[in-house]
């Protein structure tokens, strides 16, 4: 009962979050691409942030900025064909959240980093390493801060993973496997970009970066890509992938990722829902954590050791920084990315690097499946 009224009153308070004072000079965003995700990954997060503040954004259509302005309280709205560009030259916004189509990530950023701008980048950050190299050297040269937008890795169930791992009580770790899938019918609307080719979309682009990340960081190092198998949704669109990896020395591992779960039972008739399992095996037990994508929502870590009683885990908080048990891995994330434009060492970061190697994992797994790599943009800087 206490772990149910904990979950309602944590969902309660993360969807409708306090307002706080913002400091005299916060750091102003602006939002390109009034998508689903925005208000989750960063307005909400905005409002208990005090040196943040949501000042801009801009869509395709007029009406659907304002609408989103008017829904977000945020001020200025853009549209049009050049909307997106008055966006980023607007004086006001300090930085861009990219949310747009992944086959836009490229030219917008790029466009945004061009202006002066540093960039908060949905995942995957571009439709193919090429791409993602291309716009940490841009950054770079700029002195300007771009972070690929993936939450997880800025909370602390997984990080609290990784410290279980790291403290050698379970042994080496002997292999890893995950398996993340979803019944279509319920997440995902029709004609869903995510699955557009020519949008840069695909099962593994909208799924893969989760458990590939989430491995690399636990491995602390990059695998080499064995094998690589998948189900085809649509021409070029990936509905399953189920990939076989090695990290140095020789720990094997397993990824799947299914955006359209077929049901079970008789005929199949019932929904699986979701599954969202990452386990770690090692010499003297095992760790699994369950809902290692919305962590922040509820998740669960069991260590199973060989020898003794398993027991259950929930890291919502940390132990030493800043935190609290309804915080977001999103507001998690924003703070670091605050703390990194501001000149201070973040909780966590992920690194230019993270993001071309994940990226480069993902062209692999494609090109070893026999599907093309997402287009590259057309758009040249």
């Amino acid at each position: 009962m206490f772990s149910l009224i904990s979950f309602v009153k944590r969902v309660q308070k993360g969807s409708n979050p306090p307002q706080v004072e913002k400091k005299s000079d916060p750091i102003q965003f602006g939002i390109l691409g009034a998508a689903r995700i925005a208000p989750d990954a960063l307005v909400k997060p905005a409002r208990y942030h005090d040196d943040v503040r949501v000042v801009a954004v801009a869509a395709r259509s007029k009406q659907r900025a304002d609408e989103f302005g008017k829904t977000w309280n945020v001020p200025s709205t853009y549209g049009g064909d050049n909307g997106y560009q008055e966006l980023i030259d607007d004086p006001e916004v300090h930085v861009v959240y990219n949310a747009l189509p992944n086959a836009l990530h490229f030219e917008w950023t790029m466009k945004a980093l061009a202006a002066g701008k540093h960039v908060l980048c949905e995942k995957p950050i571009a439709s193919n390493e090429e791409e993602t190299r291309k716009m940490f050297e841009l950054a770079e040269s700029k002195k300007l801060i771009l972070l690929e937008a993936w939450q997880v890795r800025f909370h602390p169930a997984i990080q609290r993973v990784k410290q279980i791992i790291d403290e050698g009580s379970l042994g080496k770790m002997v292999s890893m496997s995950s398996d993340l899938g979803v019944w279509n019918d319920v997440f995902f609307v029709k004609n869903d970009i995510r699955f557009d080719y020519s949008l840069g979309g695909g099962g593994l682009m909208d799924m893969g970066p989760y458990p590939i990340s989430c491995m690399r960081y636990l491995a602390s190092s990059n695998p080499t890509v064995d094998s690589a198998k998948t189900i085809i949704r649509s021409e070029n669109i990936d509905r399953l992938i189920d990939a076989k990896l090695t990290f140095p020395p020789s720990l094997p591992a397993t990824i799947k990722t299914d955006s359209a779960m077929e049901g079970w039972g008789p005929f199949k008739l019932f929904p699986q829902w979701i599954k969202m399992v990452l386990r770690v095996d090692c010499e003297d037990g095992a760790i699994e954590i369950r809902n290692f994508v919305l962590p922040h929502v509820w998740h669960s870590i069991t260590v199973i050791p060989k020898k003794g009683k398993s027991w259950v885990e929930k890291a919502y908080k940390p132990k030493e920084g800043l935190g609290e048990e309804w915080w977001s891995a999103y507001r998690y994330q924003l703070e670091a990315f605050v703390d990194k434009v501001r000149g201070r060492e973040p909780q966590a970061w992920r690194s230019a690097e993270d993001s071309i190697d994940t990226m480069r994992i993902i062209d692999t797994m494609y090109t070893m499946s026999g599907l093309p790599l997402r287009p590259t943009s057309a758009y040249t800087p």
